[in-house]
C-alpha cells in the first residue's frame, strides 16, 4: 500500500463524521406519525365513550353531537392523509426508470 493512499484514507476517515448527516432535533417522522395515529385512535375512543353515555342516559345530547362531529373530522382527515399518500406511492410507480 502506498503512504500517499494510506494518509487518503486517515484523512477520509478523520473528516467521515463531520459530513455524516445529523440527526433532527426535534421529533422524526415515525415518531410523528405515530403521535398522530395515537392521537385518532384516542378521538374515536372518546366519541364512542360518549355515544355509550348517551344511550344510557349519562351524557348530554350537545356532547354527543360535538363528540361525533370530531370524530367525523378524524375520519375524514385519516381518509384525506391515506388518498395523498395513495397519490404520491401512484407517481411514483409512474416515473420511467
Amino acid at each position: 500500500m502506498d503512504v500517499k493512499s494510506s494518509l487518503a484514507a486517515q484523512g477520509y476517515a478523520a473528516t467521515r463524521p463531520a459530513t455524516a448527516p445529523k440527526a433532527p432535533a426535534g421529533n422524526g417522522a415515525g415518531e410523528t406519525f405515530a403521535k398522530m395515529a395515537g392521537d385518532f385512535a384516542a378521538t374515536l375512543e372518546q366519541g364512542e365513550q360518549v355515544a355509550k353515555a348517551a344511550l344510557t342516559g349519562d351524557a348530554d345530547p350537545h356532547a354527543l353531537v360535538e363528540a361525533l362531529a370530531q370524530t367525523e373530522l378524524a375520519v375524514e382527515t385519516a381518509v384525506t392523509v391515506r388518498n395523498k399518500v395513495v397519490e404520491a406511492y401512484q407517481e411514483i410507480l409512474r416515473m420511467p426508470v
